[in-house]
């Protein structure tokens, strides 16, 4: 079975067909967060820190981390600062260090730049996830020799010079491609979690139908693990959290192995563990039945992070940062 070793400096995370499904936590993302990139502009990382910790309490088993943010206050004087290229460098590895200093888990370094692609690869303990490369011809001659280099797994997103395709052919090809490329660089399938692209249900009704499709193809023919961003699905749509929420547990029976997505939501977490209950991912229902103990904390009036922290706590935190070491490959 296909398995892709992720590792922070103490803790192993495995995505594959016979695990518990992983969860990557999506919200240290400045991108589209106005408040949050005014802040890392002024050296905040306070809204950081506390959704590294929130998203972990919560159940994210591993943690993105994204440095899309550009410095608009900073242009006047140094216009590189609404350069990306200039930015997110710098930035990337100050998430890491802050991230990794605070929680134990894995870590995916995530930008379009690969400065900060390398940046955040020579930051991070472990042997992170690498988000992304895609179809395109410049971006795999830039990319997959980071991912040899450091021997890490790399986020595949079934998109390339032609754009995204609305055809599942087509994206299914691309991924293809990729993972082809890919064993070229001596990178095996196993290192390649493919994102086959989830369409949004309201603009496209087979959206759902087609990523489903998707994944089965993905891991009978070509043997890889599979991601997505979950709430593409629901993107445009009133309460968006009980799409997401449906859409989960069917892309988990499809075969999918993980997603990025925020971990701070108890409908869409809930739906994930049964769903690892019932496809017997979860040993006598144990995480349910500790899951459940927050659910009844969250009925009672708790807030879903402060029961999940709670329980987390009650249950031993979140473990030492001691022993392991850096591993390059």
């Amino acid at each position: 079975m296909t398995r892709t070793v992720i590792e922070s400096k103490t803790k192993t995370v495995t995505i594959g067909f016979d695990e518990p499904f992983c969860v990557i936590g999506e919200r240290i993302n400045p991108t589209g967060r106005k408040k949050l990139a005014a802040e890392l502009e002024m050296d905040d990382f306070s809204t950081v820190e506390r959704d590294a910790l929130e998203q972990v309490a919560c159940g994210a088993m591993v943690l993105d981390i994204n440095s899309g943010a550009v410095f608009t206050n900073k242009m006047a004087d140094d216009p590189r600062y609404a350069d990306n290229n200039f930015v997110e460098p710098m930035l990337m590895p100050e998430l890491v260090k802050r991230v990794q200093a605070l929680v134990d888990v894995p870590l995916c370094i995530d930008s379009s730049v690969p400065g900060a692609l390398e940046a955040g690869l020579e930051a991070c303990e472990g042997r992170p996830l690498l988000n992304s490369v895609t179809g395109e011809e410049d971006r795999l001659e830039l990319v997959l020799p980071l991912v040899k280099k450091y021997n890490v797994p790399v986020v595949a997103i079934s998109n390339d010079d032609t754009g995204i395709s609305e055809d599942p052919e087509v994206r299914f090809a691309v991924a293809k491609k990729i993972v082809e490329r890919a064993a070229d660089f001596g990178i095996p399938a196993h290192d390649i979690v493919v994102d086959p692209l989830v369409m949004p249900v309201g603009a496209m009704a087979s959206a759902g139908q087609q990523v489903f499709a998707l994944v089965r193809r993905l891991r009978d023919e070509l043997g890889v693990n599979t991601t997505c961003g979950a709430s593409n699905v629901s993107f445009g749509l009133p309460h968006r959290h009980g799409i997401n929420a449906a859409f989960l547990p069917m892309a988990i029976g499809a075969g999918m192995t993980s997603a990025i997505m925020n971990p701070v939501r108890a409908v869409e977490m809930e739906a994930i563990r049964a769903a690892n209950f019932l496809m017997n991912h979860d040993p006598n229902g144990q995480a349910w039945i500790e899951f459940s103990r927050v659910l009844d904390a969250v009925e009672a009036g708790t807030p879903f992070p402060e029961a999940a922290k709670a329980s987390m706590d009650g249950g031993g935190g979140r473990g030492g940062r001691s022993g392991g070491r850096r591993r390059r490959g």
